[in-house]
């Protein structure tokens, strides 16, 4: 196992992009779970005396393909030695998603990234039973996180089970639109990716990462309210076949030192 990384890139979609994560206030610039996976590895690489960058290559909206012909290439390009890929989730909810079929894709990028000599931290589906209308899809992300803990034996990856996180079964986990994670959401799963790593994150280790802010739990919005603010207009895009993510690049496409972004 790794002591440390230098050149950790992140893959994925809005989750690991950090939607629902404000760095102040509210709205954006997001912040997120991979991105305070980032000060963590670079604490834990500043108590061997060496230090860590990063980039996030996720843009909300994004699907296994995406991630497998436009973000692990750049993730090669960037030399990175460490990369993290959560994604699927945008695929299964298609009406006629078929889990096996995107897991042989993902394999791929994991089979690419690990022949270039990169560590991959994969992590599996979110348990949907958190939310009543996400339930109709526990069966195929079941079957989905199948495979994928198949192509984590065969390929040698870290592993971050987010199925088997029973604290994100807790409303206070997901932000007021019920499908992103809030603040205190992702901050466990970085606490959790850290794990997974074999990184014991403690306080006295990464100090900036406990410092990081947290925002005010979710707004009780009544069903009407959600229905009208968020549902509604998340199937008119599904129906027009458009993306909140269309036209929008990474937020971090290069690798930063992540001491100067604190």
């Amino acid at each position: 196992m790794e002591s440390g990384w230098n050149r950790y890139v992140a893959l994925g979609d809005s989750i690991t992009e950090g939607l629902c994560d404000p760095i102040v206030g509210a709205g954006e610039p997001w912040l997120g779970w991979a991105d305070r996976l980032a000060i963590i590895l670079d604490g834990n690489a500043r108590l061997s005396g060496s230090s860590s960058a990063f980039a996030n290559l996720a843009v909300r909206g994004r699907r296994v393909r995406h991630v497998v012909e436009e973000q692990v290439p750049r993730a090669i390009e960037l030399r990175a030695d460490l990369v993290s890929i959560l994604i699927g989730g945008n695929d299964l909810m298609g009406a006629h998603a078929d889990p096996d079929s995107l897991a042989t894709e993902v394999e791929k990028g994991v089979a690419a990234l690990r022949a270039a000599g990169i560590d991959v931290l994969l992590a599996t589906c979110f348990d949907p039973r958190f939310a009543f209308f996400l339930k109709p899809l526990r069966g195929r992300a079941a079957v989905y996180n199948a495979n994928l803990w198949s192509i984590a034996r065969e390929h040698k990856t870290f592993t971050l089970d987010l199925w088997g996180i029973r604290e994100l079964q807790s409303p206070s986990m997901w932000s007021e639109d019920r499908v992103h994670l809030s603040s205190s959401g992702h901050r466990l799963l970085a606490s959790r990716a850290a794990h997974s790593l074999g990184i014991a994150y403690y306080e006295v280790a990464a100090p900036p990462a406990a410092a990081l802010p947290v925002a005010p739990p979710r707004a009780d919005l009544s069903f009407a309210q959600w229905a009208r603010q968020h549902a509604l207009p998340w199937v008119a895009r599904r129906v027009r076949g458009v993306s909140t993510g269309d036209g929008r690049s990474a937020k971090l496409p290069r690798l930063i030192s992540v001491a100067a972004r604190r």
